[in-house]
This record gives C-alpha cells, structure tokens and sequence, in this order.
C-alpha cells in the first residue's frame, strides 16, 4: 500500500494518492474522518491493469484525518499511514493522515 502527498501552491489543498495493490479484489474504497466514515461517500478506487486500485482525494492541508480501506467489504489499515489512533467504535486502530 502506499500513501502520496502533492501539495498544491495555488489552494489549500493536498491531493492524496491511495494505492492499494489487491489483485483478487473486486471493490476497494477509502473511508474517514474526511468522508464521515460513510461508504456511500466512499471514495472509490479504480482497479488498475496491474491489480492495484488507485484514487486520489483532495484535502484541506494543515489537518490530520483518520481513515481506513475498505477491500470487499473488509476494513483494513494501510500500513504506510503516518500514525494510527485507537478507535472506541471500531475497537480497532485507525490510519491516520497528516496533511
């Protein structure tokens, strides 16, 4: 998995690259803090030739957002996050993305 940042000069704004390489898997999204945690407003990613699935989300910089993939309906950190934080809810670790 891998995260990457791109930092734009004319906004505010970071645009985050996820890449996830899941062959077998049919569906691959991402969900956070940014989102709402709700897979509806997942962001989806695209299955490339390669079997990685790839997306790109723009996000406020100067904030830190929680997040985690969801790969055929399994939840899943990546471990290229730049921190994890404890989750009651989940009763699981979180991403998190510093941006």
């Amino acid at each position: 998995m891998a995260i990457t940042k791109q930092y734009l000069k004319s906004k505010p704004v970071c645009k985050v690259t996820f890449s996830v390489p899941a062959e077998e898997a049919k569906k691959v999204a991402v969900v956070g803090t940014f989102n709402e945690w709700n897979e509806k407003k997942a962001v989806q990613l695209k299955k490339l030739k390669n079997g990685t699935f790839k997306g790109t989300v723009d996000l406020e910089k100067d904030n830190s957002y929680e997040f985690r993939y969801v790969v055929d309906g399994q939840w899943t950190n990546d471990d290229q996050a730049d921190a994890y934080a404890w989750s009651d809810f989940a009763a699981a670790e979180n991403g998190v993305l510093n941006v």
